[in-house]
């Protein structure tokens, strides 16, 4: 049944969703890398596809921007679609030298400045959102296979992308964080909560210690590679 957010039937959704945040790059995947792709909600604009990938079905969506966006739809596909496994495959901002422009960041762990694990009433405890190690596994060695640079770890994952102190992000890339997003910690804390598996891949879109930013469209129907090591994973 639909729910407020997705106008999709039961079984329109397959096991596996990759999740892009921006709807555009969900029609880029599913029309450049899918077999018989069909539209199964397009509710505000959030396109969300399902097809086959080698023989094997595969939904695509857009999340939105934001751990609420991301929260609402994930929870609306985990809970009503049947949906067991979410990868998030997005972009982000690197804090280290060492990550280059268009390099691969597999998401082992998320750190927040967000409120979002309040909701579970630890008693002031904080929830550490890791993804599942297998989804995680995987990845890298999907990656490597296809000579990827491609790195693991820890991703901040705010609720802000403007305002706060100028160099705040030095604090994060000190613990060791490897970039920032804004989607991974809820898309996380909520496949805990609900036993389900989920996985963040990100591609390096721009950069807080180099002079190197992706264009619009490079975002948009870019990071193929990320895409191909996402359809693999699946």
């Amino acid at each position: 049944m639909a729910t407020p957010h997705i106008a999709a039937k039961p079984g329109d959704f397959a096991k596996v969703v990759l999740m892009p945040g921006d709807p555009l790059r969900a029609k880029f995947i599913a029309e450049t890398f899918l077999e018989n792709p069909r539209l199964v909600t397009s509710v505000r604009n959030i396109y969300g596809y399902t097809g086959t990938y080698h023989g094997k079905e595969i939904s695509v969506m857009g999340s939105g921007m934001g751990m609420p966006s991301i929260g609402i739809y994930s929870y609306e596909l985990y809970t009503v679609y049947g949906v067991e496994t979410i990868i998030r495959i997005g972009s982000c901002g690197s804090y280290q030298d060492y990550i280059n422009l268009f390099d691969v960041i597999v998401c082992m762990g998320a750190c927040t400045d967000s409120n979002w694990a309040h909701q579970f009433q630890l008693n002031g405890g904080t929830y550490s959102a890791i993804a599942d190690f297998d989804l995680v596994r995987r990845a890298y060695e999907i990656a490597k296979e296809k000579k990827t640079p491609v790195h693991v770890g820890n991703i901040f994952s705010s609720d802000v992308f403007y305002g706060g102190e100028s160099d705040y992000w030095k604090k994060w890339a000190g613990l060791g964080c490897l970039g920032v997003e804004m989607e991974s910690y809820a898309l996380y804390a909520t496949a805990a909560s609900l036993g389900k598996k989920a996985l963040c891949l990100l591609t390096v879109s721009d950069h807080f210690l180099k002079d190197a930013k992706a264009t619009v469209e490079e975002r948009q129907t870019g990071f193929r590679t990320m895409m191909e090591i996402a359809l693999e994973l699946a």
